[in-house]
């Protein structure tokens, strides 16, 4: 008997004290959706960045061929000049010599991408910081709490999709992104 006075009494205090019965429940769902694919193709500093970009990418591809092409040519030479037989000691120095510019070139080009994926990801880090905000301020603007990308929907009616006010917002603000990445940090010297 005293459970169930303790179980009626608990329950008459959760319903006397506002908020603890509906602290339980989420609030509906006020959705929007937005094309973030749309929104990176289209928005005119991610269109400025890519062309840009794609040329960094078709500089590093000029070097590996100016970089290759002698390497190769050399490579042919050497290969020729062996005939097959074991290299005598000039021969040797030859192929060593080909081997120390075939890393220095393998180095050079190494540094080239990582400098290019560090600028593709600095572009994109700066969208970024952009366009979160701005999402929440068409969100909130729209009263919705929950916003999500149509590549992740089954269905969506286009009443809910806000893309284009992320994209006229992300236009204003963010007019141009650089696309050289700060300095990579030094290594740590033990």
């Amino acid at each position: 008997m005293k459970t169930i006075l303790k179980a009626v009494a608990t329950a008459a205090v959760i319903a006397a004290v506002p908020g603890v019965a509906s602290a339980q429940k989420a609030p509906g769902a006020v959705i929007v959706t937005i094309d973030t694919q749309k929104v990176y193709a289209d928005c005119n500093a991610c269109k400025a960045a890519q062309t840009q970009l794609q040329t960094q990418a078709q500089q590093i591809q000029q070097l590996a061929q100016s970089l290759g092409q002698p390497i190769q040519t050399e490579a042919e030479a050497i290969q020729k000049a062996a005939g097959g037989k074991a290299p005598d000691a000039a021969l040797q120095a030859r192929i060593q010599a080909l081997e120390t510019k075939q890393t220095a070139a393998n180095q050079q080009l190494q540094q080239r991408q990582q400098q290019f994926q560090r600028n593709r990801a600095y572009v994109a880090q700066q969208i970024g910081q952009k366009l979160n905000p701005i999402i929440s301020q068409v969100m909130t603007a729209r009263g919705a709490n929950l916003a999500v990308d149509t590549g992740a929907t089954l269905a969506a009616s286009s009443s809910l999709d806000v893309t284009n006010d992320v994209l006229a917002q992300l236009n204003t603000q963010l007019p141009s992104v650089s696309t050289t990445a700060p300095a990579a940090p030094a290594p740590a010297s033990r």
